[in-house]
């Protein structure tokens, strides 16, 4: 709860788990597309970042948004209407009826603001190990933004009224990447003497659920030395078809080696662990 909205009475107006919400949507009583009145705004996923997955973690990118409810309606009655933002490709009904293509129901807590008005915040809910909301290595790539609204009576009965609503913007999905510490031999080594660095790059395959080698991949190579509060690119080295790194520098002084590689449209960044060395 940010300084904001701390202290404002909390509404459980929006999505319970993410298991409860697909259910929802695959299971709902079937409703006119018809305008509800909500309106969802100030919508932001992932504080605009790129989110990156892996191959079994859940990701929980943080999402916050506002809505407003129509006449009738109120923030003391959360059981009265459902909003929700979600990530689609293709048809934007077909995505979020079907769930093919879809992606993105979390929890949220709605923090009320008036009758009528209530701050939201929370995380969608990504599982790679569902295998059915990631499964192509083609999903790392641009999805669309959509909102989910609907209105249900105040007893029982099919749904008033529900409609999905097309964002502005994007969302970029990318597989996440890894490096192999930055092995340096011989340790320890002489001043002006030669070090070899090897190390590797591999990221998330989504057919396969396992990380496997990124071969053609630019990685950095960089040195901190012990006096030194930052690191410093010493070169740029080029994976192997194995994802596998090498090359050699000549060693000048006490410090840390590690690799860096910084990702590209499709897949995440990704930093080594670091190797000391001891030049004598």
């Amino acid at each position: 709860m940010n300084a904001g909205i701390r202290g404002r009475r909390r509404t459980a107006a929006v999505i319970a788990t993410a298991g409860v919400l697909a259910l929802s949507v695959l299971n709902a009583p079937a409703a006119q597309a018809k305008d509800t009145g909500i309106v969802l705004s100030d919508l932001v996923i992932n504080n605009g970042k790129p989110i990156v997955i892996g191959t079994s973690r859940v990701v929980e990118p943080p999402t916050r948004f506002n809505i407003t409810l129509p006449a009738g309606y109120s923030t003391d009655n959360p059981s009265r209407y459902d909003a929700h933002p979600f990530l689609y490709r293709g048809n934007i009904t077909h995505a979020a009826d079907s769930g093919d293509n879809y992606l993105g129901p979390g929890g949220y807590i709605c923090y009320e603001l008036d009758a009528h008005r209530a701050r939201c915040e929370g995380a969608m809910y990504i599982d790679p190990a569902a295998r059915d909301e990631i499964d192509s290595n083609d999903d790392a790539t641009t999805w669309k933004i959509g909102v989910s609204l609907r209105l249900y009576p105040a007893g029982d009965g099919p749904v008033v009224a529900q409609e999905y609503e097309t964002r502005p913007g994007s969302v970029s999905l990318r597989r996440a990447a890894k490096l192999a510490v930055a092995d340096a031999t011989p340790e320890p080594v002489a001043k002006g003497k030669k070090l070899t660095l090897k190390g590797k790059l591999t990221r998330a395959n989504w057919t396969t659920f396992r990380n496997g080698p990124y071969a053609a991949s630019t990685v950095s190579l960089q040195f901190r030395a012990n006096n030194a509060t930052t690191f410093k690119t010493l070169k740029k080295v080029t994976t192997n078809s194995a994802g596998a790194l090498r090359t050699t520098v000549t060693a000048s002084a006490d410090g840390f080696f590690r690799w860096v590689y910084y990702g590209n449209s499709t897949t995440g960044t990704a930093t080594s662990a670091q190797d000391y060395i001891d030049v004598r």
